[in-house]
Order: structure tokens, then sequence, then C-alpha cells
């Protein structure tokens, strides 16, 4: 073997050294996390409501009315027999009794792994409450548990822009109601604010309706353009083709961050519109679906295709574990993910964990809430952008 072999030869061997050392290292934190939680058994499961409201009241979608203000999120909180607790966000429903019943004496390991999620059997209303308590026992907050990968500093924007010229009762109020709560939001911190859109679809008469959407985002544009509000739409599937694309002829080239369910995904028609936004300048601006009761199939080959560039699915409803295990299939196709977190603040934190342990996450949905039984953490807003908070867990606690 010449010299130039042999260094060669010994540099590859010493990176295949490394590699090994570290994948044992890997493994080994994998077994030591194991052994912690093995000695953590579930010794009690309360299922209980915690109220919060909105800063403001929130109106009307294209198809719902009126958020309204006052909340309460339903949660599940675990103990184990050494004192730990985790707790979660919850859709129990009448599985409550089935779900203790499913969770009592089973140690912590048997029900979630760290750097892969919640077992098989688990059931998915404890998906959130099981990453919390086992970065509680770790002393990991949860991106970490998911490897780190991501920036802890993700886009955000606000999603409390609504049909805010219409009262409770429906009666106009006028656009200045709407510019003063998108300067809420800017002053709170928000860059960029998700306006809704699509009041011909019920609230309007269709031409007015459509018009009244143009004149909305262009006012906000021209209000707070110059201040790098950035504008992201979201229709709520109440446009048409036709619809969105009179939509974008109003604003021009106003900038578009994104436009999100302009009408009930379908195949055909959404290959339509994305191949009219390439076409007429709109290239930059990012097509986001799969939020509202989806197809996920459907969502699956549009986003392979290229059609459609953000997967929507809810935080909650599709799973944290599910959404640990759909960032590959994105990442594969250039694809972006933004669960949708609308209706809670928790889910706006749970989020910002998923894109700072495992990147892809473009941007979050902010939640602005407040409350009395709820420590939202030390999550911060700078520049516009979320802050994961670096406490165990989730980083958040119940006050009751």
């Amino acid at each position: 073997m010449n010299r130039r072999h042999f260094f060669t030869k010994a540099g590859l061997l010493s990176y295949g050294a490394h590699l090994t050392a570290n994948h044992l290292l890997a493994n080994a934190g994998v077994a030591s996390d194991a052994k912690i939680l093995k000695g953590h058994r579930i010794d009690k499961v309360k299922f209980l409501y915690a109220k919060y409201y909105y800063p403001r009241f929130v109106g009307r979608n294209s198809q719902l009315k009126p958020n309204g203000q006052h909340k309460k999120d339903s949660c599940v909180r675990l103990y184990t027999d050494q004192g730990a607790v985790g707790w979660g966000r919850t859709r129990a429903g009448r599985e409550q009794n089935k779900i203790e019943k499913s969770l009592i004496g089973k140690t912590v390991d048997q029900l979630i792994v760290p750097s892969i999620g919640t077992r098989a059997g688990v059931h998915p209303a404890v998906d959130l409450a099981l990453h919390d308590l086992a970065g509680v026992i770790l002393e990991k907050p949860v991106y970490q548990m998911l490897g780190a990968k991501g920036s802890k500093a993700t886009d955000l924007y606000s999603g409390m822009i609504y049909f805010d010229e219409l009262d409770a009762e429906g009666k106009s109020v006028g656009i200045d109601k709407v510019i003063q709560n998108c300067q809420w939001d800017y002053d709170y911190g928000y860059r960029k604010v998700k306006v809704k859109i699509g009041r011909s679809s019920r609230w309007y008469p269709h031409d007015k309706g459509l018009a009244k959407d143009i004149e909305v985002v262009n006012k906000i544009h021209e209000t707070f353009g110059k201040k790098g509000l950035g504008i992201l739409v979201d229709a709520n599937d109440g446009y048409s083709l036709q619809d969105t694309i009179d939509f974008f002829e109003g604003v021009n080239d106003l900038p578009i961050y994104w436009f999100e369910e302009p009408f009930r995904e379908d195949a055909q028609t959404s290959r339509k519109l994305k191949q009219w936004m390439l076409k007429n300048g709109r290239e930059k601006t990012f097509y986001a679906d799969g939020e509202k009761d989806p197809d996920l199939e459907l969502v699956r080959e549009l986003i392979a295709d290229g059609t459609l560039d953000m997967h929507l699915v809810d935080i909650q409803g599709y799973g944290f574990t599910k959404w640990r295990r759909l960032i590959p299939f994105l990442r594969k196709h250039k694809a972006m993910a933004s669960p949708h977190t609308w209706g809670s603040m928790l889910k706006t934190h749970y989020v910002s964990h998923l894109a700072a342990g495992l990147e892809n996450t473009a941007i979050i949905e902010g939640v602005t809430c407040l409350s009395d039984e709820i420590d939202y953490g030390d999550y911060k807003i700078i520049d516009g952008k979320l802050i994961v908070s670096d406490a165990p867990g989730f980083g958040m606690k119940l006050r009751i």
C-alpha cells in the first residue's frame, strides 16, 4: 500500500470510527432515557378544563359565526409514582375512563419513546401530555427530544384578523376596526397577519363580498406595508377558482405570503390554480391547504406533485407524533409544514417545539391568549419570530 492510499484508508477508518462512536453515543442516550422513564409509573390521570380568553372579540370567517372571546381548553394531567407531572390539551370526549384504565400502572417508557413519539396503541388524546411528561422527567424541552435540528426562532403570524368590520350581530362598524386590530397585533410583536377573506360565501352578496375582501387587504398593505407587516390570506374554502383569480387580480402585485384554502381541495381545480399562479407572477405566493377536515391522501398527492407548498393539518387533531413522522415526507417533496393551531395558544407553543426539533416548519400560527389558569411559559416574540422555551417538557403549567 502506498503512502497516499494508507492515509486515505486511515482517514476513512477514522471517520468511520467517529460515526460509530456517535451512533453508540446516540444509542446510549436512547437507552439511558428509556431507563429513566421506566422508573416512573402512571398512578393518576385527571381530566379538567382551563379557562382562557382572547384579548379582543374575534369575529366571523367565510363559514362560521363569530368565535367570541372567552374559551376553555380541555386538558389531561398525568401523574407518576415518583412525583412527576405532565399535561396537555386533549380530545378525550367520552373515552376518559377507557383512557385512564389504559394508562394506570404503565411505566412511561411503555407509552412513549422520546426520539420517536408515542407507542402504537397509545390513545392520541394523551399524545401531547406524554411528550410533556417525558420532557419533565428527562429535564429536557420537547424540541431537544426531537433532535434540536431546527432554529429556536421561527417566523410567526397572527391568526386573529377576521371579518372585523362586522360586530357580533353582523352590523357593519367599518374597515377601521380591521386596521385597529392589525395595529394591536403589530404592537404585540407580530410582523405578519393572516387576513380572513371569502365574505361572499355567507355574509355578503357575491360581488360586494369579493370587493370587500380586496379592499380590506389593500387597506392593510397601504397602512402597514412600509412598516414591514406581511400578509397571508385564508378563504376557508369560501372561494371558487375564478374568485381566487379575481382576488389576485384585485390586489395586483401586492405581496401575499400564502393563500390558504381558497376552495375545498380538489385535484383538478387545485392544479389549475397552481398553474395560473406560476404563469401570472404568483410563484412566490405559497399555496397552503390541508387544515379543514382534509382529504389527507389527496393533500399528500398534491404535495408530491408540487401543487401544494404548505401542509396545514392541525397539530392536535392530526397528532404531535404523526406530525413528527410527516415532516420527512414534506422535506422529501420540498414542501413545508405549518400545522394549524387556531383556538389556543397552547397549540402555538406546541408547534414551536416541532419547528425547533425537526426543521421544515416555515411559519407558526399565533393565537394570543390570556389566562388566570394557564401559565404559558417563557416563550418570547422577537422581531416577528417565536422563541421556543427551554424549560422541561413544553414549559407550560396549569394553575388549577
